[in-house]
């Protein structure tokens, strides 16, 4: 029975599934983003969210190579524990958790599973833009929505252009000629 088992087995071994988490963590954090299905994405997250925190909790110098030996137990890759301390703490210094996110992307055509791409969620510019560019927060009110509504803006004044500087209009004669020069003829 597995009872209260919150782990996903992934269909493997204890030995093979940590080396599979392993590897995708080492890769989702070399590469900013990876395309796997749903079910690794979601167990990848419970793994790599943990060792993310890990690299902001670093205050002296024997607490940071402490969490860099705790960090390398669970990559056993140089490089990506390098690039996680690095370059992909400094962007989440200030995030308070969520570090990655999920997105399904259908089924695999070949064995029907669900795919799904797992990216970390500073790196990606196309969300990433909308945040940093709200200015303020919503404000919360317990008027109704009809009220709460923003006025909108006046329209700008028209400025008015002197007689002698006003554009000329076409006249009939010139706008038969464009029409006709830009309809194809029947022959």
């Amino acid at each position: 029975m597995r009872h209260g088992d919150k782990n996903n087995n992934l269909g493997r071994k204890k030995a093979h599934r940590e080396a599979l988490l392993m590897n995708l963590a080492c890769q989702i954090i070399t590469h900013k983003r990876i395309v796997t299905t749903l079910a690794k994405a979601k167990a990848l997250r419970k793994y790599v969210e943990p060792l993310i925190t890990k690299t902001k909790k670093s205050a002296s110098k024997e607490e940071i190579s402490h969490n860099h030996r705790i960090v390398f137990s669970y990559l056993n890759d140089k490089a990506a524990v390098k690039e996680l301390f690095t370059v992909v703490a400094p962007k989440i210094a200030t995030r308070p958790g969520g570090y990655t996110r999920i997105i399904k992307l259908g089924i695999r055509p070949g064995d029907n599973a669900e795919k799904a791409m797992i990216e970390l969620v500073d790196f990606n510019e196309i969300y990433g833009n909308s945040i940093a560019s709200a200015t303020e927060p919503a404000k919360k009110t317990r008027r109704s929505k009809a009220t709460a509504a923003p006025k909108a803006a006046a329209p700008a004044p028209v400025e008015e252009v002197p007689a002698e500087e006003a554009p000329v209009e076409p006249t009939a004669e010139a706008s038969t000629e464009v029409s006709n020069e830009e309809t194809p003829t029947a022959e």
